[in-house]
């Protein structure tokens, strides 16, 4: 795969899937995680074991087993009915949870997996890495127990979710065929009777096979060989079909002849938009997510996908969202079709406008707030919300540009520095007298003469934090050096009393 053609594909693997979704729907009514527990069906005329949970699988049992069997061994073994027809329907929604967070091409891997096209998105989620440890723990914390892998291919991402050494997996650009060649045969998604066929031959892992001849193989087994072997080290593309839980407003466009211009590709979304726009005017929504899917002729999909604070139908705004991420667009050989879908709206909130008579008319900045967003992640933008504490650090919060005022006010208290450092920094001082501020102080190697302070404000410990802060004490001084810098600092105690503090001193913000 040429260099800067790469894609990238996360396969989550859910190894008990079935178990996982029935304990998560039973709630406070599912048995103990330690109670072993099989799901049961009928294979013929056979009820047998068809999912396990951990507890079982440590007990050696796996699907297969005949109930009877699994009975016989172990008495105190819970089995309940298995459910496919509800495990499948669960992992589509899950698959629609993610495709609403994460990356807009999504789709199940039936029985027990999500695969995901998260090329030109992980940026929006702090990185690979960051991104895939955050799939895994929400998952865990939902009950669900889950390995990922990241690569350049879903036949590769697939096999090492299943077959790598660790829980997350993380392959990058350009490194996907070493990453395979070691792992088993069984990796690569092979009927059972191919696998037992090669095994007889003496292959057993990936590399040994992707070195052997195709014309025998193919005579041998058919072409899934070397189909197989051929998606997974990214020689033969292989579609992701989203999924799609109901029908979005969705506009597309078809080409005779492929596209591949950044001028050309502009044009069209300035044609798909409008449309788009008319559609939710008649159902009175806008857009807070709008995925661009683009078909290439070599079978792979682009995807670019912009998000926006509030529901919005501007044409211009949703227009220029778009081009803007035209620079992450790979037309590889030409676009033949492209596709602008709603994905998530939400109904528009007709507000009455403010009369510019009697008050001035509230700044709309969230156009600002959603160009900004596209470009560096939604993560990274915030703004400060008050938290009804005496103590700093703790009175002030972040919260979503956006979010919605909760009534609370800035405390009406002394001035505060305009930035808090991240934990206060020990200085060593001098102070005349314990409730004056010092004469000076050094603070990283750099000696500072005070040439006026004001304080000190005294704030008292939060006691229904803990018993520590039942007498904790800190003075707070504004203090400005001799170079006009102004500082905020405090001393841990009244000056007088050991157990009010260590009487130690602290810069914790500047004045700027």
């Amino acid at each position: 795969m040429p260099k800067g053609d790469w894609h990238r594909v996360v396969s989550l693997y859910l190894p008990l899937w079935p178990t996982d979704r029935l304990r998560k729907r039973l709630g406070g009514d599912a048995p103990a995680p330690d109670c072993p527990l099989v799901l049961a069906g009928r294979e013929g005329r056979r009820r047998v074991v068809l999912s396990v949970d951990l507890a079982a699988r440590r007990l050696g049992l796996r699907p297969g087993t005949p109930v009877a069997k699994a009975q016989a061994l172990h008495p105190d073994l819970l089995i309940m009915d298995a459910d496919p027809d509800g495990d499948r329907a669960g992992l589509e929604r899950l698959a629609l949870w993610f495709q609403h967070r994460i990356a807009p091409i999504v789709a199940p891997d039936p029985p027990d997996g999500i695969v995901l096209d998260t090329t030109g998105a992980d940026h929006l989620h702090g990185g690979e890495a960051v991104m895939l440890e955050n799939m895994v723990t929400r998952l865990k914390e939902s009950g669900i127990t889950t390995r990922a892998a990241i690569a350049d291919t879903w036949g590769a991402a697939h096999a090492l979710a299943r077959y790598g050494r660790g829980r997350i997996t993380l392959v990058p650009p350009g490194e996907t065929a070493a990453a395979i060649t070691d792992l088993p045969i069984e990796a690569l998604r092979l009927p059972a009777d191919i696998i037992d066929g090669l095994h007889g031959l003496g292959v057993s892992r990936i590399g040994p096979l992707a070195g052997m001849p195709r014309a025998p193989l193919a005579l041998r087994f058919g072409p899934d060989v070397a189909r197989r072997l051929d998606q997974a080290f990214g020689r033969q593309a292989e579609a992701i079909v989203p999924v799609r839980l109901q029908a979005p407003v969705q506009v597309s466009r078809s080409f005779a002849e492929p596209i591949s211009a950044a001028e050309t590709i502009a044009r069209y979304i300035t044609k798909l938009v409008p449309p788009l726009c008319a559609g939710l005017e008649e159902r009175e929504q806008g857009v807070r997510r709008l995925d661009l899917l683009l078909h290439r002729v070599d079978s792979r999909t682009e995807a670019v996908r912009v998000s926006t604070a509030m529901p919005v139908r501007d044409v211009r705004r949703l227009t220029r969202l778009l081009c803007d991420r035209i620079e992450t667009i790979d037309p590889g050989f030409g676009i033949e079709r492209m596709v602008l879908t709603a994905s998530l709206a939400e109904p528009i909130l007709h507000r009455q406008g403010v009369s510019t008579l009697i008050e001035e008319e509230e700044a709309d900045v969230s156009d600002l707030i959603d160009t900004l967003a596209n470009r560096v992640g939604t993560q990274a933008l915030y703004r400060f919300a008050p938290v009804e504490s005496d103590v700093p650090e703790r009175a002030v919060c972040r919260v979503p540009a956006l979010a919605a005022e909760d009534g609370k006010e800035w405390p009406d208290h002394w001035p505060r520095p305009t930035r808090l450092l991240p934990r206060p920094e020990p200085i060593q001082t001098m102070a005349v007298l314990p409730d004056h501020p010092p004469v000076f102080f050094i603070w990283r190697g750099i000696r500072r003469r005070i040439r006026c302070a004001d304080g000190p404000e005294r704030v008292f410990g939060e006691w229904w934090k803990g018993d520590t802060e039942l007498t904790t004490v800190r003075d707070y001084f504004r203090v400005e050096d001799t170079s006009g810098e102004t500082f905020w600092v405090y001393r841990t105690g009244d000056g007088e009393h050991g157990e009010t503090g260590s009487q130690g001193w602290f810069l914790h913000g500047f004045f700027e």
